[in-house]
């Protein structure tokens, strides 16, 4: 199967004169009609930006007197409905609360795409509220957009909560796309729809703008189909704004992430596996280990096995910090970001899907909505001890830990099994992830193909310390470049066998 082209690919055309942002847009225009609103239906994008081809008309005029601004001009880039776009498309979470509701600007993250020259080709679908509406939810769905389809089997879930930017960026509906974070809703759906993910160290790319869950745990990051394009795309989104204080923790200079991208990367490499976090499924474990075999083949060093405290033990105390985080965020966005919204606090929310329950709750509750608002403060003693919880358990006593007394670089795991079927029923089940320490701890976390189970991917995955992106970037470009796991989909409508 031929290499899908990437952004360095279409900067070159496009520098050359044999291709234009013009011509780009139109073609990712016609994919989205093509699979998303036709063929299988992939409900991967909720809405187009009806401005796209006049923007690329403009960049496409700005280059031939100018130059090109930088690797991301012209290239169409479709964002996460849950970050602010100042302009006539809406900003929704996938809420039908704000289905037709628009910005009052643009988030951090997009400013500075658009300063790069991108085009904001579109919003995706999303897990309804990245995910924090129901603790029985089915991910990829939500009330504006409907069910996202995983484009490898259309029957399995395509994982979340950034759904629509994975299936899109998979199924060839855009280059690149824009996710966010709080708990595995980058990584998890880019292993399982066979991409590139990287949740960054939160403080690395502004969240100013982002619909809000957590302010310890949020980040946008990005989603491609290679490394590269991956780390093209983080070098543009990263960055102080003084909008975001937590962005004063990062590094003064952001590192250019695309001179990360060497081949000899993890020669000499220290590389922690983490068994703990295994599947317990055979053929993911024995792709996983295979991996392993491959990483020392290229130099790594393995050191196994490296423990970390198990998840559960903190698992109570990141969703009272989420939750306690929730309503006092989202009281703060709503306001500021969507003023002319009928709904201005959490609890407003609430009310109007008790109101549109027919199409709101019609498959899940919004139970962690009402716990949320039951929470009470951020001064409150209940959330400040979740909190130090959190991050003695995730930092001290445990990424900090193992790096330091392993002498290692990074850790390695599956980033988690393979696609789930999709049951709007039961909602999810999804089996083991390795998310939740880096999420937690706030902590760099990559993803990269590791191959193929039944059909359907499988993700390898890189965690470091804070603000080690361009170490794992190294890591994962490396093994992607000898192995080259990634296939695109074929919209089976389901995986060969069942699992």
């Amino acid at each position: 199967m031929p290499r899908e082209p990437g952004v360095s690919d279409l900067q070159t055309a496009m520098e050359r004169g044999t291709l234009t942002s013009v011509q780009l847009v139109r073609r990712y225009l016609g994919r989205i009609e093509q699979l998303d609103r036709n063929g299988p239906r992939l409900r991967a994008v909720l809405e187009v930006n009806p401005d796209a081809t006049k923007i690329a008309t403009a960049l496409d005029t700005e280059r031939r007197a100018k130059g090109a601004r930088g690797p991301l001009h012209g290239i169409p880039v479709l964002v996460k409905d849950n970050l602010a776009t100042g302009d006539r498309m809406s900003t929704s979470a996938g809420s039908l609360a704000l289905a037709h509701v628009k910005a009052a600007r643009d988030a951090s993250a997009v400013a500075r795409l658009r300063e790069a020259g991108a085009v904001v080709l579109g919003k995706t679908n999303l897990s309804e509220w990245a995910n924090i509406r129901s603790s029985h939810s089915t991910s990829g769905w939500s009330a504006r957009g409907g069910l996202t389809l995983n484009p490898y089997a259309l029957d399995r879930n395509p994982s979340g909560s950034s759904s629509g930017s994975a299936v899109a960026v998979a199924a060839g509906l855009a280059p690149i796309a824009v996710g966010t974070e709080t708990d595995g809703s980058i990584v998890s759906p880019s292993s399982i729809c066979g991409l590139v993910g990287i949740k960054p160290t939160v403080g690395l790319v502004s969240r100013h703008g982002v619909v809000p869950i957590s302010h310890t745990q949020d980040t946008p990051g990005p989603i491609a189909c290679s490394v590269a394009d991956a780390a093209a795309l983080l070098s543009v989104l990263a960055g102080a704004d003084p909008l975001d204080g937590a962005t004063q923790a990062a590094p003064a200079t952001v590192p250019d992430y695309f001179k990360s991208l060497d081949r000899g990367a993890l020669t000499g490499a220290r590389l922690g596996l983490v068994r703990g976090a295994y599947t317990g499924l055979d053929a993911v474990d024995a792709l996983i280990d295979a991996a392993v075999e491959k990483l020392k083949e290229l130099g790594a060093t393995i050191v196994d096995t490296v423990e970390l405290p198990d998840a559960h033990k903190y698992g109570d105390a990141e969703l009272d910090v989420l939750l306690y985080e929730l309503k006092a965020g989202l009281n703060r966005y709503l306001p500021d970001f969507a003023p002319n919204a009928s709904v201005q606090t959490l609890a407003d929310v609430i009310a109007y899907n008790e109101r549109a329950h027919e199409r709101e709750l019609r498959f899940f509750s919004q139970d962690l909505f009402v716990k949320a608002q039951a929470k009470g403060g951020l001064d409150e003693a209940a959330y400040k001890d979740a909190l130090a919880l959190c991050r003695r358990m995730a930092r001290d006593e445990g990424i900090d830990k193992a790096l330091t007394e392993h002498k290692i670089d990074a850790l390695i795991a599956p980033t988690g099994g393979p696609a789930w079927l999709t049951d709007l029923v039961d909602g999810d089940n999804s089996g083991a992830s390795f998310s939740t320490p880096a999420a937690v701890a706030g902590y760099p976390h990559v993803t990269v193909p590791a191959g193929f189970v039944a059909g359907l991917p499988i993700g390898l995955s890189f965690v470091g310390g804070a603000f080690t992106e361009a170490r794992l970037i190294g890591y994962a470009y490396a093994y992607e470049q000898a192995t080259r796991h990634r296939r695109a989909p074929g919209f089976a409508k389901s995986a060969p066998i069942r699992l």
